[in-house]
């Protein structure tokens, strides 16, 4: 599984959050469900933007040992932090828009990485090790883990190798001084891009180590399939990719599924933003829903040495929720003032109704028995079917590859056990079999949301 999306040197910001919550989830479903699954971060790292970053670096710090032409490759600190490159990225960016000169220095700079020159080479190195560590406190900050940290640049090793095999099937073309392969049908009518392959400069294009990444995964992993879960705007791009390693023929049975999502947009309809309008980080998103969240706890119950864990826990809830409850590839507006409500279809709901159920049992845990066998009405038995259709909630978001069927179940499951709850006394209910069945319902239901809770990569607090 690739997902994830993040790029070396840049900030982690909204654009890259469906992808993390959508493959962690899907990952974890996959695994419930008898897989053996990869999770891979597949960092860009190998591109333009870190020609960019470290062109930057030597305009700024001309004299530091890597740009010298005596650098005889030992381990020198950078003079730039995490939270530096960050805002590095940018400002070079901008720059190359309106100096073409400046754009050029980076591309032979890029060049230079890709084609392992001392000193360039070992500073994007150093580079990598500086952004990765921020990089995964984030994830991390969003219950998403990797078992796999590999980049662009471990794909492009195999290049070489993989070029000799392209080169075997005799699909290359020149264009303008490019190398493309083309990709499209012979009975298409509509438009289809060629693959670029290598640049007119001699450098490795995107599609290229997208490309080399499938040969590298199928030579070292042998995965049966790969699933990509990328922005809806990707598609094009992977087309081409797919449609070239079929080209190739080296190994097509395995099967490569684009798995596409749409944007979250702010009230206003529009891609979520900062309130300046610039493109909000996930640090900062997680900063604002945790500012609304801080605003429900009830100090009076929470220890006060559990605020804050319990704080990022609700708030991690809250985001993740509202990013999985729709249809992937469909856009959705994020409110945070609404979806940070203990009230309707969010994530705290289903947080505190789990921690209701957890103190239930707790406090009725002598006499929780292993037999369910006494239904009382209409309310035990809506629980009781809506529990025995659970597999097929789980069978539907793993065919669709979404989880939204997951998260419209755990949320309807709560709902019918909140009413039953409201409706009966369960601890001094009179009627011992009755009770001992209710306790026992009441596991089943508490057993399932915590499965269902991890499967969607949430956290449940002791307390809220």
């Amino acid at each position: 599984m690739d997902y994830g999306g993040a790029n070396v040197s840049k900030t982690l910001h909204v654009g890259h959050l469906r992808s993390a919550n959508l493959g962690e989830s899907l990952k974890r479903l996959s695994k419930v469900l008898g897989n053996e699954v990869i999770g891979d971060a597949h960092l860009g790292d190998y591109g333009r933007p870190l020609g960019l970053v470290i062109l930057e670096i030597q305009k700024r710090y001309p004299d530091l040992a890597y740009f010298k032409e005596d650098y005889n490759g030992e381990d020198i600190d950078l003079p730039v932090t995490a939270k530096d490159l960050e805002a590095i990225y940018p400002f070079a960016s901008s720059k190359a828009k309106e100096d073409e000169e400046y754009l050029e220095e980076a591309r032979v700079i890029t060049t230079k990485i890709q084609n392992h020159e001392k000193g360039y080479y070992d500073i994007w190195k150093k580079i990598i090790e500086v952004s990765k560590e921020e990089i995964r406190k984030i994830y991390d900050s969003l219950n998403v883990s990797y078992d796999l940290w590999l980049g662009e640049s471990d794909a492009a090793e195999y290049f070489p190798e993989l070029l000799e095999e392209i080169n075997r099937k005799d699909i290359i073309e020149e264009s303008n001084g490019a190398k493309i392969i083309e990709v499209k049908e012979e009975e298409e009518t509509s438009p289809m891009p060629p693959l670029l392959l290598v640049k007119s400069n001699g450098s490795i294009s995107y599609e290229t180590t997208d490309l080399a990444t499938i040969y590298q995964r199928n030579k070292e992993l042998h995965p049966d399939e790969i699933w990509y879960c990328v922005d809806n705007r990707q598609q094009l791009h992977f087309e081409q990719v797919f449609r070239a390693w079929k080209k190739l023929d080296i190994n097509n049975n395995i099967n490569l599924e684009f798995i596409g999502f749409g944007t979250m947009n702010g009230t206003d309809g529009k891609p979520f933003k900062t309130r300046d309008g610039g493109v909000m980080s996930l640090k900062n998103l997680m900063d604002l829903v945790k500012e609304e969240t801080r605003k429900r706890i009830n100090y009076d119950i929470v220890e006060p040495d559990k605020v804050e864990e319990t704080v990022d826990m609700i708030a991690l809830a809250t985001i993740k929720y509202a990013d999985l409850l729709p249809y992937r590839a469909t856009d959705y507006i994020f409110n945070p003032e609404k979806f940070s409500d203990v009230e309707g279809k969010t994530g705290p709901y289903i947080l505190y109704s789990t921690i209701r159920m957890k103190s239930l049992l707790e406090k009725g845990k002598e006499e929780v028995k292993e037999t369910y066998h006494k239904i009382k009405d209409n309310i035990d038995k809506d629980i009781v079917l809506t529990l025995l259709r659970l597999p097929i909630a789980l069978t539907k978001s793993y065919e669709s590859k979404s989880l939204n069927d997951i998260t419209e179940y755990i949320y309807n499951l709560t709902s019918k056990y909140n009413k039953f709850y409201a409706e009966n006394k369960v601890l001094i209910e009179e009627d011992e079999d009755l009770k001992e069945s209710w306790l026992v319902l009441t596991s089943i239901v508490y057993k399932v949301n915590l499965l269902l809770i991890d499967i969607l990569g949430l956290k449940v607090p002791e307390k809220m």
